[in-house]
């Protein structure tokens, strides 16, 4: 039997409005569509448009390691496109950032000789963007997953945006249910050495819903272990006002450290 076609799209982030068109066109033309979403309302919004749309949620057990689970979404995309169907995995935000599953059944697909592509969405970095006013076309933006940043301090430019992502999980690549901030402390301890105890930093989450506004806390680093995290938080430093002095480019808080060898399913 010839193979078949795997889509993957991400669904946005306010759930059923930022779909784009081929996305929907995706949706509607797929034969078998999977879906990994953030909230029941975004599910619900999968299901609406795709009736018969199955959960790839199921797939995470609390404890165990996000790249077993990872596994097991991939080879679930992949089984109905090997049998040469037409398949949809819609994955919540962009389905390429944060969203390893997506990118590797991509990857495996193309490698078996399988018809496979990837269309953009919108992620929580375009909503960041929007909501908080900045621009990283200004002084340029710096992104990091939380852990690997506290864990291999890559060089920072204190006089761009810097953008922290996963911090409610920070130190965990398990599965989890619930925020864990125990490494919090150590991730303060960092930013205080790079920009000082006064600096200014924001703790943001996208709203997931079609009304209402993000959750943004401006806070300071020295009170961020004080700070209320929602589940999906993101932390941002901003550049420093023009008035304010920059800190130094590559303080020695921030070293250079070589990645270890990682799997492919390592977010």
């Amino acid at each position: 039997m010839p193979g078949g076609t795997l889509t993957v799209i991400g669904t946005g982030i306010r759930a059923g409005v930022q779909v784009t068109l081929e996305a929907r066109e995706a949706l509607g033309r797929a034969d078998r569509v999977f879906y990994l979403g953030a909230e029941p309302l975004a599910d619900a919004a999968i299901r609406a448009q795709a009736p018969g749309a199955e959960p790839l949620a199921d797939l995470y057990a609390e404890g165990v390691d996000r790249g077993l689970a990872y596994e097991a979404m991939v080879e679930r995309i992949l089984a109905p496109v090997r049998d040469g169907l037409s398949v949809c995995a819609a994955f919540y935000g962009h389905p390429g950032v944060f969203a390893a599953p997506g990118h590797e059944a991509v990857r495996r697909a193309r490698a078996e000789g399988l018809d496979a592509h990837m269309l953009p969405g919108i992620s929580s970095e375009d909503c960041l963007f929007a909501d908080l006013g900045l621009d990283p076309g200004d002084r340029g933006c710096q992104s990091y997953e939380a852990t690997y940043f506290l864990e291999h301090r890559p060089p920072v430019d204190a006089r761009a945006i810097l953008v922290l992502w996963q911090v409610s999980v920070l130190g965990r690549r398990e599965a989890v249910v619930a925020p864990d901030l125990s490494r919090l402390p150590e991730l303060a301890k960092v930013l205080g050495e790079l920009y000082g105890s006064d600096r200014e930093v924001i703790v943001y989450e996208a709203s997931p819903y079609p009304v209402g506004g993000a959750h943004v806390e401006r806070t300071s680093v020295g009170e961020l272990v004080r700070t209320t995290f929602p589940p999906l938080a993101t932390l941002v430093v901003p550049p420093a006002h023009a008035a304010e002095p920059e800190a130094a480019t590559c303080s020695s808080a921030a070293r250079a450290v070589p990645a270890p060898t990682t799997s492919p399913f390592a977010e």
